[in-house]
């Protein structure tokens, strides 16, 4: 199978019109109006919290922004401003190849949709993206970079191909053990992982929810696991939703850096704490990594010799290399 990456771009992207959604937060139960707008070069992916201060509600989708990561990604400012469940959008935006966008919001937290990417990629599928006269950046990793939490583990391994790579692993049988691997090029993220819908554990909504958690989560935006069965009428999207749907929380922590990287990532028992320490330590790291654009990547590498070969082959070279 040859496979051909749809993230070399050499140029930047934005998109070719705004796009308007409407819903509630998983976690908050707030109903927000969310409007994604073009944006200028160079400028990256940010929001705006349209209901803050004049002044006050600007927010950037950075790694060094996160302010809390308990059973989501939460971005603030220096006025204590916050948006919270950032993670499926940053998916689908980095997924499709956007690289500047302002988000202006009238709450605070994300519309959780139905629980995944999909409808927000939907869309920007639908109002297409636009080439920017700047070229793209990204970082080149050269060596692994991992970090450890007891038994969890997350990693950056050097890889001309972008890829990610995680074992999951609930007492719940209805989930149990899981492992997937998706190379991020041409239409994968979309047709493999856009679609995977975030889950919950019935033993657990009563906690959550006394946490002021989960208050707007429902069959219609989450996968509902009771012990050995799916509560959802109509069952999986996938076989393995729950690990793709990791990988998809995973893709949105890592659209935190701001730019591609070339790098696989693993990870074992993943979540969005470990996640984001990961990202601490990338950029404490400064000597295992260098920034570069793509063109310059491309003309240093070769793009046909670095950017296609059989898939199949390299999956099995990816979990190899996470697992050592």
């Amino acid at each position: 199978m040859t496979i051909k990456n749809d993230l070399a771009s050499i140029t930047q992207k934005t998109l070719s019109q705004p796009i308007t959604y409407v819903g509630i937060g998983l976690h908050t139960g707030c109903k927000a109006a969310m409007v994604v707008r073009p944006a200028e070069p160079d400028s990256g992916i940010n929001f705006l919290r349209k209901d803050a201060p004049p002044g006050k509600g600007f927010i950037a989708a950075r790694w060094y922004d996160v302010v809390e990561t308990h059973m989501s990604t939460v971005l603030g400012n220096q006025y204590g401003v916050t948006i919270s469940t950032v993670e499926h959008l940053m998916a689908a935006l980095h997924g499709c190849g956007v690289d500047n966008a302002l988000i202006e919001i009238d709450g605070p937290e994300i519309p959780i949709m139905d629980g995944s990417s999909h409808p927000f990629v939907t869309m920007i599928e639908k109002s297409g993206t636009v080439n920017q006269p700047a070229l793209r950046k990204a970082i080149w990793l050269q060596r692994r970079i991992s970090v450890k939490d007891n038994d969890k583990e997350a990693a950056l391994i050097p890889s001309s191909i972008p890829s990610i790579t995680v074992d999951i692993d609930f007492p719940d049988s209805a989930v149990g053990k899981q492992t997937y691997t998706v190379q991020l090029v041409n239409e994968a993220f979309r047709a493999d992982i856009s679609r995977a819908r975030t889950f919950g554990f019935a033993k657990d909504i009563e906690r959550l929810q006394k946490l002021g958690l989960a208050r707007g989560g429902s069959l219609h935006n989450a996968i509902l696991v009771d012990g050995d069965r799916i509560v959802n009428a109509e069952g999986l999207r996938y076989k393995d939703e729950f690990v793709r749907h990791k990988i998809l929380d995973t893709l949105g922590d890592l659209a935190l850096i701001g730019i591609p990287i070339y790098a696989s990532y693993y990870g074992k028992k993943p979540g969005h704490t470990i996640n984001n320490a990961l990202l601490h330590k990338l950029f404490e790291e400064r000597d295992a990594w260098s920034y570069i654009t793509i063109d310059e990547y491309n003309t240093l590498v070769g793009r046909r010799n670095e950017w296609e070969q059989d898939g199949e082959e390299y999956s099995q070279q990816t979990q190899n290399a996470g697992n050592a």
